[in-house]
């Protein structure tokens, strides 16, 4: 009999407060969001606090960097949420226009997130006198946390659920992901963990690579190799997963079981992978031309 690994018994809420008819639940999902901020603070506050590893000093004050952490923070909600909006569901919102402040009813997109955050960047670099391709790589170094708890999050969640295999990591996920699957095992359906194949690529390697380079080989020292880096890393990652990863719904027909948005020939390109492309190829143009550059 094939083996498969049983989805943990895990609540999406870690604890519901209810005052009459109020009622406040905190789920993984809202702490990962609020953890991996502040793990991204406290990296930021670190690096602006280390002379050594920057080429004239560190890019700004430690005030000025906590200044930034808010313009982030709303980067990343609004560009999140209107990137999903405008990638995965525009049809359902220009339908339903007030749903789209329904945050409380999940819905957020990291290429929509990622543009939000890149927008305040440019925003805060251009009002506060300060180079664009520092803050940039030190963002750089910040965002890995926050992108592996936010995955890890999504495994609990029961969300965002791989394919069907037989492998033996395969994970026997509840509700509708049980549905629908070609590879059963014991009578269950069992897919890729994808979110934590996600947390440990684009979280824990890719953050450990930058961090380890910023700090052991300098590339601080010269602007926008860790920037190039993060995106030509974060777009391989999420390219690769995509091809383990299950299409989102919306993309799901009878005449396309694959969730496929682009074909080509008998293979398929996902959504995720068509957004993650372009970072990929820009993040290593974005490599190569800040080699280039005199230091």
């Amino acid at each position: 009999m094939l083996a498969a690994i049983p989805f943990p018994d895990i609540s999406p809420e870690i604890f519901t407060i209810r005052i009459g008819e109020f009622a406040f639940s905190l789920r993984w999902y809202a702490l990962a969001y609020i953890v991996g901020i502040l793990a991204g603070w406290r990296i930021g506050v670190r690096l602006v606090n280390r002379a050594d590893i920057w080429p004239d000093g560190p890019p700004m004050k430690q005030a000025a960097f906590e200044d930034f952490v808010t313009w982030i923070i709303i980067g990343i909600v609004l560009g999140g949420r209107l990137g999903f909006v405008l990638f995965y569901q525009p049809a359902h919102y220009l339908a339903n226009p007030l749903d789209i402040v329904k945050v409380w009813q999940g819905g957020m997109a990291f290429h929509g997130g990622f543009l939000g955050v890149a927008l305040a960047v440019w925003v805060f670099s251009r009002r506060n006198g300060i180079s664009l391709g520092h803050l940039s790589d030190a963002m750089a170094l910040c965002v890995p946390p926050g992108l592996m708890l936010g995955r890890i999050a999504n495994f609990v969640n029961a969300e965002l659920w791989g394919r069907p295999t037989d492998l033996p990591w395969g994970v026997i996920f509840p509700g509708a992901a049980a549905q629908d699957c070609a590879g059963v095992v014991a009578g269950f359906c069992a897919r890729h963990p994808s979110q934590l194949y996600e947390a440990a690529l684009e979280g824990l390697i890719l953050g450990s690579l930058l961090l380890y380079l910023a700090l052991r080989r300098g590339w601080l020292r010269t602007p926008w190799q860790l920037t190039g880096l993060f995106l030509a890393g974060y777009g391989l990652s999420r390219f690769v997963v995509e091809f383990f990863r299950q299409a989102d719904p919306q993309f799901i027909t009878p005449g396309n079981p694959t969730g496929h948005v682009v074909r080509l020939g008998e293979a398929g390109v996902t959504m995720g992978q068509l957004l993650s492309l372009p970072m990929l190829i820009i993040g290593v143009a974005v490599i190569l031309r800040a080699r280039r550059r005199p230091t």
